[in-house]
């Protein structure tokens, strides 16, 4: 028998909470550059190169993507950060989801009020799906952007579970 396999990825849009971070470590990166500088003191040059070390560390996690992996009935949601980190952030197996479908669709609108796992673009005009699942004894919604070949391969995994796409 054939095993189903398919893959999809997106990359996150930037939010304004990304934007405070970049421009909250820009100005770090100034006033740790300054330290370094003009300060006679050497616990302020070490209080700048820290800071500019921890603007090299943490600059890189700003800019993520996510990629999903669906071979067999199971899904794994990864996080790439920087291009090169990845990040298994959790995977569900097909037996233990309710339903799989667009956001916007009518039989998903009751579950929007459910604990939400965010793995999509935030893109206005994605295709965005959502997946209903129980992990750990907690029902939650789970969001993320798949491939054409990824909801086929869902649809033909558990027909009555993936709702049909428009």
């Amino acid at each position: 028998m054939e095993q189903l396999y398919a893959e999809a990825g997106c990359k996150r849009k930037k939010t304004a909470v990304d934007m405070l971070k970049i421009v909250g470590m820009i100005f770090a990166a100034i006033v740790g550059a300054g330290f370094i500088l003009f300060s006679g003191q050497f616990l302020l040059k070490i209080v700048g190169v820290l800071a500019i070390a921890g603007i090299i560390f943490y600059y890189p996690r700003l800019n993520y993507e996510y990629e999903y992996i669906f071979c067999d009935g199971q899904i794994d949601f990864d996080k790439i950060m920087g291009g090169n980190k990845r990040k298994t952030m959790l995977k569900i197996d097909m037996d233990e989801m309710e339903i799989c479908g667009p956001v916007r669709s009518a039989e998903l609108a009751s579950f929007k009020n459910l604990k939400t796992k965010d793995f999509s673009s935030k893109e206005e005009n994605g295709n965005t799906y959502a997946i209903i699942v129980r992990v750990n004894n907690e029902k939650i919604r789970i969001l993320f952007d798949p491939s054409q070949k990824m909801v086929d391969s869902m649809r033909m995994k558990s027909p009555r579970k993936v709702l049909k796409y428009s």
